[in-house]
């Protein structure tokens, strides 16, 4: 199992009776609408589609679960049921993840808005959605809008969330609370109290992990300043959220990062005491909290758990990040962040071993990690970013992460895997590094981006992750690698890399082996029964659903909890979730994943200048094997550009449909992870005109047959 697996973080055991849910597996559904949807088919249909919808400048795609073999042709009819347009779909086979076999339907060259669209393929339809410039504007708001429902310390008003969500402050210290305003430590840590008011509740429980509000902040002040460099910061400025601070001057992404930074400063160890600088790993409950359970009727004792090196780094890299992106805004608090940050990686130095245990998992997730210098490295390029001094640099440039292949991992980037983090920052934030060393940052973010895209090209609902990758928190692995793709995109200015992020959206939102979207709200069909103590319907009729806008954690083969276990035995991969509050191993929510979504969201969210759609199919593929022996084979591709304008530099991907292993190539660079296989260009042949073709040839291993690949795409596109 990765290390970006939270492995058993939630070792929470519930009663029989709280374990009775829904099961949706395989594409077969009971579970109730969630907010503000209707109960339908959604997940019972074969086609399977984005069920809120596309943007009129994006691609659009879906993916038809059916056992036919050949092409079959799709209508896209309008809401008064006009045939808006037509084609063929185009099979793909078996989709190892989802357990199913697939076909791909692109309608991606329509362009008109409107409400109400339906896909027909085969005697199917899917769902109805919308195709609209102003799609994810909402969803924008609302999955920035968790961060302020999970705060602690601060009572939550209906005129900001709506009458089925307000409460009163959790955590302050007001019976039957123990705290969080003088919270002592686990017998042995320490010999004080310490305020520690405010901040985040991580996930479904009460508890706040400075190694997943690292993270989370980052991201969330991240976004801003990534649209800040695109001119695009307005759509997250004052007022465009529903915070208390909104009017402030401040921008509202600002204003709620600041309450989880000031959390994070919280956890700082005071200058006269032991570890002096660092920062404490966690603050819970001392056992598990019950369930259904409102933070302020919490009456469990709090603690605050030894000090680590990753949770020192997580602030320095979050606060040094803070003084540089808030420094318009309050100069004073960037001064602040900026102190606290120079505090935590000087005792992260002193300290550079202290990790936190995973046995200490009884309250609230361990979250060990005992590598550290991938935190290293992403603090030293926050710190050298923000401050351009020498020492930073450094120590960016000694890292062994700064030249590692391995910085973006098959898995993207997580809370126990941060060296990603500072290549992004690196790549996009202006400093002092040779020009030469940015260029190669930066190559590494396309690279890992170009992996992403060939592994969405050969799976059948187009999922960035591989096969072994639906562990805890799937789904935030999936909106993590849309970060990096979007951030190649911006890079580069390859549409392909916009299309990519945008079809894991799709993926979020419906588009997958369920035919569910995992985002409360959000469709026709979405979760809503996630793991969480106050937002728990099923069990209390009283309490609300999650409010819109909130991410399951999805698909997680490991079947780590009672109720999976139960429910989901045999599950293919893709398929390994159900919308049971009891399945927290699939079903929890957490800053961590609605981070990424919050990012993608506002990503999504804003207008492009000239279009961004995808070009139509203008490639054609010749697959020809010349040579079959007992176990090996030998065959030859030839690409043609159909388009009228020429290609240059290129990347062919396809699957193999029957396990064949490639073992050399020539005229081309040929990689394979799993059944999907990548061809870039030689030097030589890397520019193809119109009419022309390119030719390269592989040579490879089989299992008893060898048949030819059923679907090909060229730098991201389907061709014919």
């Amino acid at each position: 199992m990765p290390r970006t697996t939270p492995a058993l973080r939630r070792p929470l055991r519930l009663s029989t009776a709280l374990l009775a849910g829904t099961l949706l597996l395989g594409g077969l559904a009971t579970a109730p609408a969630a907010v503000g949807a209707t109960a339908s088919s959604a997940a019972t249909t074969a086609v399977r589609v984005n069920q809120v919808g596309y943007l009129p400048d994006g691609p659009k795609r879906a993916t038809v679960v059916t056992t036919a073999t050949g092409a079959l042709a799709w209508q896209l009819r309008n809401a008064s049921g006009t045939v808006v347009a037509s084609g063929s779909t185009v099979p793909h086979g078996a989709d190892a993840p989802s357990g199913q076999t697939v076909q791909v339907a692109d309608f991606s060259s329509y362009r008109s808005a409107g409400a109400g669209y339906v896909l027909a393929v085969d005697g199917g339809s899917s769902v109805p959605f919308d195709i609209r410039a102003d799609l994810y504007d909402t969803l924008r708001s609302d999955s920035m809008a968790f961060f302020h429902h999970q705060r602690s310390g601060i009572s939550i008003d209906a005129s900001l969330v709506g009458s089925a969500y307000p409460r009163p402050a959790g955590h302050l210290g007001v019976a039957p609370n123990k705290g969080d305003t003088s919270v002592p430590c686990q017998a042995t840590v320490c010999d004080y109290a310490q305020d520690v008011r405010g901040g985040w509740y991580d996930a479904g429980d009460h508890g706040k992990y400075v190694v997943n509000g690292g993270i989370s902040t980052w991201l969330v002040v991240n976004s801003f300043e990534r649209a800040k460099r695109a001119g695009k910061d307005a759509a997250l400025g004052d007022s465009t959220l529903r915070v208390p601070e909104r009017g402030n001057g401040v921008p509202d992404v600002l204003d709620e990062a600041r309450w989880e930074l000031d959390f994070l400063m919280r956890m700082q160890v005071p200058a006269d005491k032991q570890y002096a600088g660092m920062a404490f790993h966690k603050i819970h409950d001392a056992a598990w909290t019950g369930m259904p359970m409102r933070p302020e009727q919490d009456a469990q004792p709090r603690e605050l758990h030894r000090p680590s090196t990753a949770a020192t780094l997580n602030l320095a890299a979050a606060a040094a990040q803070c003084a540089r992106v808030f420094r318009p805004y309050d100069a004073a608090y960037a001064d602040r962040c900026l102190s606290s940050a120079r505090r935590a990686w000087t005792a992260a130095r002193a300290n550079p071993a202290l990790y936190a245990p995973d046995s200490d998992g009884t309250g609230g997730g361990a979250y060990g990690d005992a590598q550290v210098t991938d935190e290293f490295y992403w603090a030293a390029a926050e710190l050298y970013a923000t401050t351009g001094e020498s020492a930073y640099r450094d120590a960016v440039t000694s890292s062994s992460w700064h030249t590692s292949a391995t910085a973006f991992t098959p898995y993207g980037f997580g809370w126990a895997d941060t060296a990603a983090l500072g290549r992004l920052v690196l790549a996009t934030v202006p400093n002092g590094l040779p020009a030469t060393d940015v260029a190669r940052v930066r190559t590494s973010v396309t690279a890992a981006a170009d992996g992403y895209l060939s592994r969405m090209t050969a799976q059948g609902y187009a999922v960035p992750v591989p096969a072994d990758g639906y562990f805890w928190g799937s789904n935030g692995e999936v909106a993590n690698d849309a970060v990096v793709m979007a951030v190649a995109g911006e890079l580069t200015g390859d549409v392909r890399y916009r299309t990519g992020a945008l079809e894991t959206m799709d993926y979020l939102l419906g588009r997958n082996a369920l035919g569910l979207s995992y985002v409360t709200g959000y469709g026709e069909t979405s979760s809503q029964n996630q793991h969480h103590r106050f937002w728990a319907h099923q069990l209390d009729s009283s309490l609300p659903h999650p409010p819109a806008g909130s991410l399951a954690g999805g698909p997680n083969s490991a079947l780590q909890d009672p109720v999976a276990e139960e429910k989901l035995t045999g599950c293919a991969p893709a398929a390994c979730y159900v919308d049971d509050i009891g399945s927290y191993s699939t079903n929890e929510v957490a800053v961590n994943w609605n981070a990424p979504l919050a990012w993608l969201a506002a990503y999504a969210a804003e207008r492009t200048a000239g279009g961004g759609e995808p070009p139509t199919a203008a490639c054609a593929v010749t697959y020809t094997v010349n040579n079959v022996w007992s176990t090996g084979f030998t065959a030859t591709v030839t690409v043609r550009n159909t388009g009228a304008t020429a290609v240059d530099g290129w990347q062919l991907a396809w699957t193999y449909p029957s396990g064949q292993r490639v073992t050399s190539a020539w005229n081309a660079t040929v990689t394979q992870d799993g059944t999907a296989i990548s061809a870039r260009n030689a030097d030589w042949n890397r520019t193809i005109a119109p009419g022309a073709t390119a030719s390269f040839g592989v040579q490879g291993t089989h299992g008893g047959t060898t048949p030819s690949p059923a679907a090909f795409a060229l730098n991201g596109n389907a061709c014919a």
